[in-house]
């Protein structure tokens, strides 16, 4: 299905996600599945008849979040779980609960993500930004992959969603300083990292995983009005918000692409991509730089304090 709408001003073009996968015995972990983008894919997970876990750090949203979409679905298996993506422990404490609590893990949807807020140091000795946007999903990812390739089979893989940006172009090719707080004169430049670091990330553990029956990909969801636009000071964040919901996409037709990239047969068949608009897009050249997505897992792993030990148990 194609949608435009054109105006003088912008043209709006969204292809819709026609896949009618029922996910029926199937569970979907989606990190912020409590608003915006990750609440309407979580919405729509749900009413496929998944097992939906929803994660976010405060209790009041995920509650709420949860209680709205088991009214709109009907479904009663929706579970929100606290996760702090900010913290490394959480993020342990976080994995080591899915791991003992469920007994699948299909669909991993790597979401949650904070604007410019500011470039200061978590407890953990990260760049804030970093650290929620990709750092702490990099941990998670790892420590749930063992879940994730017990679960798929060769005719129906696991599958996860880096949420990456348009944007990751603006991001600087220097991994090794993506850490740093000093590093940008603004902090869109952070988060611009941040987003393509998912898409480095992406490309690189599809090539670690082989043929271990889990596909990685990445999602450009668009333009799209949601509250990390608050997170400019007031008038910039106000005038940004007012012009996307005017003239791109709103919260459902931004997880268009990642509902797309989870649930689609053909999608299923490629790893280590980038999608846009419901369909196989292409990256910013650098992202095809594969020294460049080796130096940022080197880096990631010694950020989150990852051992070789643990990394042998994980791919073993």
């Amino acid at each position: 299905m194609k949608w435009c709408t054109v105006s003088a001003f912008s043209e709006k073009v969204l292809i819709v996600c026609t896949s009618k996968k029922t996910l029926i015995g199937k569970t979907v972990l989606v990190t912020g599945g409590t608003a915006g983008i990750g609440l309407r894919a979580a919405t729509d997970f749900a009413s496929r008849g998944a097992r939906v876990i929803i994660a976010c750090p405060f209790k009041d949203e995920g509650t709420n979040a949860q209680q709205l979409i088991e009214a709109q679905t009907g479904n009663i298996k929706v579970i929100f779980k606290l996760l702090d993506l900010s913290s490394l422990q959480s993020v342990r404490d976080f994995a080591a609960d899915i791991l003992r609590t469920e007994d699948r893990l299909d669909i991993l949807v790597n979401n949650a993500g904070v604007g410019t807020v500011g470039d200061f140091v978590t407890a953990d000795g990260m760049n804030f930004i970093m650290q929620v946007n990709f750092y702490g999903h990099f941990l998670l990812t790892l420590l749930l992959l063992p879940f994730l390739k017990k679960t798929g089979t060769p005719g129906e893989p696991s599958r996860i969603a880096n949420l990456s940006s348009l944007a990751h172009r603006f991001a600087t090719s220097d991994v090794a300083k993506y850490n740093r707080t000093d590093y940008h004169w603004h902090s869109f430049f952070t988060y611009s990292d941040s987003k393509f670091s998912f898409v480095l990330f992406a490309r690189e553990l599809s090539k670690r995983l082989n043929d271990s029956n889990v596909i990685v990909n990445c999602v450009d969801p668009g333009l799209v009005s949601t509250r990390i636009y608050d997170s400019f000071n007031f008038v910039l964040g106000r005038t940004t918000s007012f012009l996307l919901k005017l003239f791109f996409k709103n919260s459902w037709e931004g997880a268009q692409t990642t509902l797309h990239v989870t649930l689609d047969k053909e999608a299923g068949n490629v790893s280590g991509d980038f999608f846009s608009n419901c369909q196989l897009s292409r990256a910013r050249s650098l992202a095809y730089d594969d020294k460049k997505a080796e130096e940022l897992w080197k880096k990631s792993v010694e950020l989150v304090k990852i051992s070789d030990e643990e990394l042998k148990q994980i791919f073993n």
